[in-house]
């Protein structure tokens, strides 16, 4: 893993909006009446008004898009800025199905609003929600925005962004400008970010949350725009945004196309609405219509189709396609789209790989584990809480750094980093007792080091004598994994990780330097390197394609960048996975030196709100090692409640939680590893219908220790980090009506619940209380 924190500008969710919290009160056992809505029954579909983009200028405050011909920008206090070539300033920009209205980037323009707690002056109307272009400057920030309504009362809401370092958001940029116009060549990104509305209110303004002004090392929250959503009064649905996918339904299935869908009403659409989303498009058939059991005021569903394209089409003919909305035969809403049909082989450019998204399987499965394991878990040492162990060999070489004195006083100056390998053993490895442990624990994939930056590879590689098959454990560690996974637990998707560059490869070393001994200076070999050779050309990308051809993994996890040709390679692998006998959608990450990827990878970090990008957060059990660190007492690894509550704080908002652990330098696991595994394990067997399958609560991300997942047309759930009382109370707009039942996950019966001023109350009995632990899962069944 990388020393340093990686800092992604990620999409936030849009496009939304929020239940009507009408004042009332209800209360019965088991199901109360929901005074929020009319009810649905003969009220005419009436069109949604359309969204009304805020003009920001009287609030911009902040220079922050630059061009080629002006310089005078500077949107995170060290200079440096969005370019206007990539960025459409001063124009309209759709992102979600949302039209924004961005500022001018002209010499001296201002187009940002640095969020200092400003009101901002709204058309007075009732809204469902107020939906934001953002970015953050060093870092990820934000707070409370404050909703005012014209007759003196507010409402709150969370406000925040992601870092704009990072090609993850709804506008993105491959580029950006330095101090004096200087290109640097790398990505960076607007994100989206909603505020919630009480419809039953007219809102007249919106105060920002106080962050703070740009400057380095400081977190500030940058608004580029506002787009406002009206209600419309009666039965009323838009879709909001749709799009085809080169994505499979299902392994071996037909192409996916994706819809949202939001009820922009006043009132719910019901089953007995017989709401259906279907596609008409030529050339091409849906069979089955997604069907949408219930959608309640202001939320959003997004439904998955199956398109089948006509024999005889070659694979990626255009078409326009119109998706339908139809409540019983009638429809309410329609899209047009163009229309791909069929998934036709991917290209090495730009363009054709970024069609390329996270599989649903992947989206799905929301738990994973990581394991870092290689030649570093022979001396498996770093000071505790500080430093990577993984990077032992690279944080030996500061003089100044705790590793440089620890390595001389244990193993002495002339004992080489090379000197470890024939430790590396993996004497205790038994990979049916590792994948039987990842499946114990719930996870539903893993991804393997491969290869670390010290360039000691676990597999047998044809392109150099620097592996595991050849040296220490002279065994093909990555092929026994993969088979024993494959023989005893065919669920598990299996990955690899794989880093792209190698600190010391004489051919390109990442450091600068060959080997060398770093008390002397003096050269040291490098094990089982071949000189005089290309080392993208004839090591790194011919290594990759041996894991894609020999393993046929589902992820490929790269890491750090660098050179690299990883537009042909993945182009051959998702080639390999999509022309198949039975295709299989496979997936990567974003540190494969290019712009285009499925997904980001922030470490031991995750976000205050929900990132729409698809995000995989990872972490070790160990307080900050991936690697095995023996330096490290039991008591300061991640407990179990730790690691749940991570999951579920990381997957309400739509990422991946990949937990890793560090086997020792022989292949066993830690027991307190392996201990944290089975317990995690043990929750999800009761609370996994909670994570696994389940999608982000468009409105709102969390509220205080409370967290929510969604369950498409089946149910919502509340789950809380702390034990609850005699009655949890969730002052939150909870899709939720007469007949719901209201359950707790481990116990068994409905639970009494009542609603009042917008107020969900539930009664927990003490029973209830004391069935849960770590995380209490509340599920309102709407079934």
């Amino acid at each position: 893993m990388t020393t340093y924190p990686r800092r992604h500008a990620l999409g936030m969710a849009l496009g939304g909006a929020v239940l009507l919290g009408l004042p009332g009160t209800a209360t019965a056992a088991g199901g109360p009446a929901q005074p929020v809505v009319a009810d649905g029954a003969g009220t005419p579909v009436v069109p949604p008004p359309p969204p009304v983009p805020v003009p920001l200028e009287s609030w911009f405050d902040n220079d922050g898009i630059d061009s080629a011909n002006a310089h005078d920008g500077n949107f995170d206090g060290s200079g440096y800025t969005f370019p206007a070539e990539q960025i459409p300033a001063g124009s309209t920009v759709t992102a979600g199905g949302v039209p924004y209205l961005l500022g001018s980037a002209a010499a001296g323009a201002k187009n940002n609003v640095i969020a200092l707690g400003q009101r901002i002056d709204l058309p007075k109307g009732r809204y469902f929600g107020a939906a934001f272009l953002v970015a953050c400057s060093y870092g990820s920030t934000g707070g409370d925005a404050t909703v005012h309504y014209a007759d003196g009362s507010t409402s709150t809401a969370a406000l925040s962004g992601s870092d704009w370092y990072g090609s993850g958001g709804a506008v993105a940029s491959a580029f950006r400008y330095g101090p004096g116009g200087v290109t640097d060549q790398n990505p960076v990104s607007i994100g989206t970010a909603q505020v919630w509305i009480d419809p039953a209110r007219e809102a007249v303004a919106l105060t920002l949350p106080k962050t703070a002004p740009p400057a380095a090392n400081v977190a500030s929250l940058h608004v580029f725009a506002l787009t406002l959503q009206p209600v419309a009064q009666g039965r009323s649905a838009t879709v909001l945004d749709a799009r085809a996918t080169a994505n499979l339904l299902q392994d071996g299935g037909p192409q996916a196309v994706e819809a949202t869908i939001v009820n922009t009403g006043t009132v719910w659409l019901e089953t007995r609405d017989r709401i259906t989303v279907t596609l008409d498009v030529p050339g091409g058939r849906v069979r089955t219509p997604a069907p949408i059991p219930r959608l309640a005021p202001g939320e959003q569903t997004t439904v998955r189709l199956g398109l089948t394209a006509d024999r005889g089409l070659p694979a990626g003919t255009p078409a326009a396609g119109r998706i339908r909305v139809l409540a019983d035969r009638s429809t309410i809403a329609t899209r047009t789209l163009p229309v791909p049909l069929g998934i036709p082989d991917f290209r090495p450019a730009d363009a054709s790989l970024s069609t390329h998204r996270a599989p649903y399987w992947f989206c799905d499965a929301k738990f994973g584990i990581f394991i870092h394991w290689g030649v570093y878990s022979v001396p498996a040492w770093a000071p505790v809480g500080q430093q990577y162990a993984e990077w032992y060999w690279n944080n030996q070489q500061d003089p100044n750094g705790p590793t440089y004195a620890y390595h001389a006083k244990t193993y002495g100056e002339s004992f080489g980093y090379d000197d470890f390998i024939p430790k590396f053993t993996a004497a205790r490895f038994d990979p049916r007792s590792w994948v039987q442990l990842i499946e114990d624990a719930g996870a539903q994939y893993y991804v393997l080091t491969s290869k670390h930056h010290d360039g000691f590879a676990l597999w047998d590689t044809k392109v150099s004598g620097r592996n595991a098959k050849k040296l220490g454990p002279r065994r093909d560690l990555v092929a026994d994994l993969f088979a024993a996974s494959r023989k005893y637990t065919p669920g598990l998707r299996n990955g690899l990780y794989f880093s792209l560059p190698e600190w010391f490869n004489p051919d390109n070393p990442w450091m600068g330097h060959a080997p060398r001994n770093p008390y002397t200076g003096a050269p040291l070999p490098y094990t089982g390197y071949t000189a005089g050779r290309d080392f993208v050309k004839d090591l790194q990308a011919p290594q990759v394609l041996e894991l894609v051809s020999g393993f046929d993994p589902d992820v490929l996890w790269f890491d750090i960048g660098g050179v690299n040709d990883s537009r042909e390679v993945l182009t051959e692998y998702f080639n390999r996975a999509k022309n198949r006998r039975r295709p299989k959608d496979v997936t990567y990450n974003d540190r494969g030196g290019i712009p285009d990827h499925d997904f980001t990878t922030p470490e031991y970090t995750t976000y205050p709100n929900t990132v729409v990008a698809k995000w995989e957060s990872s972490r070790g059990l160990d307080p900050f090692s991936y690697g095995y660190n023996r330096a490290t007492p039991d008591d300061k690894y991640m407990t179990t409640e730790d690691v749940v509550h991570t999951l579920v704080d990381v997957v309400s908002k739509n990422g991946n939680f990949l937990l890793d652990i560090g086997p020792d330098f022989d292949g066993a696991i830690p027991a307190v590893m392996q201990q944290r595994l089975r317990e995690t394990g043990a929750w999800l067997r009761t609370n996994g219908e909670a994570i696994y399958g389940t999608t982000y609560w468009s409105r709102l991300a969390q509220l205080g220790d409370l967290r929510f997942t969604v369950r498409p047309g089946s149910a919502f759930y509340l789950m809380s980090l702390v034990a609850p009382g005699s009655q949890l109370v969730v002052d939150a707009p909870v899709p939720i009506r007469q007949g719901d039942r209201v359950s707790m996950l481990g116990y068994g019966g409905p639970l009494h619940w009542s609603q009042s001023d917008g107020r969900l109350v539930i009664d927990v009995p003490a029973a209830a209380r004391a069935a849960g632990k770590h995380a209490w899962v509340f599920k309102v069944d709407w079934r």
